[in-house]
């Protein structure tokens, strides 16, 4: 009976062993798994919080990039882009030409040499025509590129009438680069010339070096001086101004008048007569030749009647 009794109890306890175990290791489990949720949740905080800072202190991207430093492929990529054309430094001649009516030509040069210096510009050449039917100022005017447009603006406002107006526009920017990059491979192999110039050993070597030096400075010089001139073209625009007056005509106050061009056609018929009468005596040897033409002529008629 004890024994039974015991027996049972053991195996209770076995039973409830077998219980509590799994409720345990379940217990042991959700324990675990609680905090390991709160750090996950902190550390996604943080990470998108770091996310967030990095994107607002991760400098911007510069406005403009040099194509000179791009390397190629990145230049192919952006050549799609509508920024393209402010991150290359182009090269534009701009030239004009302007013809004005205006009613005063003193007072129009005034004005002019106003708009002139305001827009810091400079009068390369001038020259005035002064004729029976009109007078005419012909103005080169240099001026700054930025300041063109305004200058040709101004000029259009208040001086006169504009008769005609022609602006063009040249991109050099193509030439200007292929010359520079020439010029910079040229003095590359200037600089090859000279060094082989110190190590030269025959006097042909030598002779042969230094005409490769003065070409190669000969085409130096030119390209140099092509790029001061498209530099120049290019900083300082070009404007033919031509400022043109009409004169009035009329009997009482203009000097060509009716008894004005009677006297002016008096004096150049007689001028015609004189120019005549002048013209007949240059031509005094053939008269010496007519009367011997004539005596040779009776003398050989008279040959022909006795025959």
């Amino acid at each position: 009976m004890k024994l039974s009794i015991i027996f049972d109890r053991i195996q209770q306890n076995l039973f409830m062993r077998k219980l509590l175990l799994p409720l345990f290791c379940l217990i042991l489990i959700n324990c675990n798994k609680s905090p390991d949720h709160k750090v996950d949740a902190s550390l996604v905080d943080v990470i998108q919080e770091d996310k967030v800072v990095s994107a607002a202190t991760e400098p911007s991207p510069p406005n403009s990039i040099s194509e000179k430093s791009m390397p190629d492929d990145e230049a192919d990529d952006t050549s799609d882009s509508p920024n393209k054309i402010d991150t290359i430094s182009k090269k534009i001649i701009k030239n004009g030409d302007m013809r004005i009516q205006v009613g005063d030509i003193k007072k129009a040069q005034n004005q002019v040499n106003e708009i002139i210096k305001n827009n810091k510009a400079y009068i390369q050449k001038e020259e005035f025509q002064n004729t029976d039917t009109d007078e005419n100022l012909n103005i080169t005017i240099r001026v700054p590129h930025k300041n063109f447009d305004p200058l040709v603006n101004s000029f259009s406002n208040g001086i006169g009438s504009v008769l005609s107006k022609n602006i063009s526009s040249s991109d050099v920017t193509e030439e200007y680069t292929d010359v520079s990059i020439k010029l910079a491979n040229k003095k590359i192999y200037l600089e090859k010339y000279r060094d082989m110039l110190k190590s030269a050993a025959t006097t042909k070597d030598i002779l042969e070096i230094q005409e490769n030096i003065r070409e190669l400075e000969d085409e130096i010089d030119v390209s140099e001086g092509r790029l001061r001139f498209i530099d120049d073209r290019v900083n300082y625009s070009t404007l033919n101004l031509s400022l043109y007056k009409e004169k009035v005509r009329s009997l009482t106050t203009s000097n060509v008048g009716f008894g004005s061009r009677f006297g002016d056609s008096l004096t150049e018929g007689w001028n015609s007569f004189v120019a005549f009468f002048l013209g007949v005596i240059s031509l005094w040897p053939f008269f010496l030749l007519i009367p011997l033409i004539i005596f040779v002529w009776k003398k050989w008629r008279i040959r022909r009647r006795k025959k």
